[in-house]
């Protein structure tokens, strides 16, 4: 039993919610895709009724409450008609946004520990990825506080930790497809900047001259390739063989299906009936 469906207090209030979208994968079978009632305490807020429904407010975009847009802080009231829409890709929903102070300026990722694999291929696609095996929640949660940054995880409970304002729950397995269905979820297939990170770090590459890093070159690779990059941070070299290939073939493929299957802005933003 969680706390949305205990027997509240005397001056309990009930209100009616309606989940869209995948924010339903959230929810036990018998309540996704259609409204509930929900008994709760008469000072429970939206962000409060939400998560203890089972939804992390960082898959939360616009909440509805009797069709107007409020903010996590609403303290529901007896008879509320709560309508909690997911993040709309394609849709500007920005005159409605209520429930954090404001979007992100730049994207900027926090890996959790189980996300290795995601996190060097965004690291790949040139996106700042933060990954580092064995944070704990409270270290995630400040480090994405601190340095505005998008969590990427798949344990919803870390999502609903007070400090983490913007975060996004992984629903696939494998990397790749993780990839795909971040890309295509924050819509950033526009933003990709292929081979401009370091995968090992995450600091950004630059030109080199081959003069300056043919020490390090293996001989094959000192007298097939022209090219290179370093990495500011860690000094790492980079050119073009097959795993460049290899790695520039996945890229592709993300920013292909993209073109083909542009975001369709989620449900259509309504009140329920």
């Amino acid at each position: 039993m969680t706390s949305a469906d205990a027997v509240p207090p005397a001056d309990g209030v009930t209100a009616t919610f309606r989940f869209y979208e995948e924010l339903n994968d959230f929810l036990p079978p018998a309540r996704r895709k259609q409204e509930f009632g929900v008994r709760c305490a008469r000072a429970a807020t939206a962000k409060h009724m939400i998560e203890a429904l089972g939804v992390p407010h960082t898959e939360v975009e616009v909440v509805l409450v009797n069709g107007e847009s409020v903010g996590f802080e609403r303290v529901l009231r007896d008879g509320d008609r709560v309508a909690v829409y997911p993040k709309f890709e394609a849709l500007d929903v920005r005159p409605l946004l209520r429930v954090r102070e404001a979007p992100l300026r730049t994207t900027r990722f926090l890996a959790d520990s189980h996300l290795g694999g995601l996190a060097r291929l965004l690291r790949l696609a040139g996106f700042d990825t933060l990954y580092e095996n064995g944070l704990t929640d409270a270290q995630t949660e400040a480090r994405a506080r601190d340095e505005g940054r998008i969590v990427l995880t798949r344990d919803r409970e870390l999502l609903k930790r007070r400090g983490i304002t913007h975060g996004c729950f992984v629903r696939a397995l494998r990397p790749r497809e993780q990839l795909r269905e971040v890309v295509a979820r924050l819509d950033l297939a526009r933003s990709l900047r292929p081979f401009s990170r370091c995968l090992a770090c995450n600091a950004l590459l630059a030109p080199v001259e081959k003069r300056q890093v043919e020490h390090r070159l293996p001989p094959n690779v000192r007298d097939g390739h022209d090219r290179f990059t370093a990495c500011t941070g860690c000094g790492r070299v980079y050119w073009e063989g097959s795993h460049w290939r290899r790695m520039r073939a996945i890229i592709e493929e993300v920013r292909h299906r993209e073109q083909r299957e542009p975001a369709s802005g989620g449900a259509a933003l309504k009140e329920s009936n």
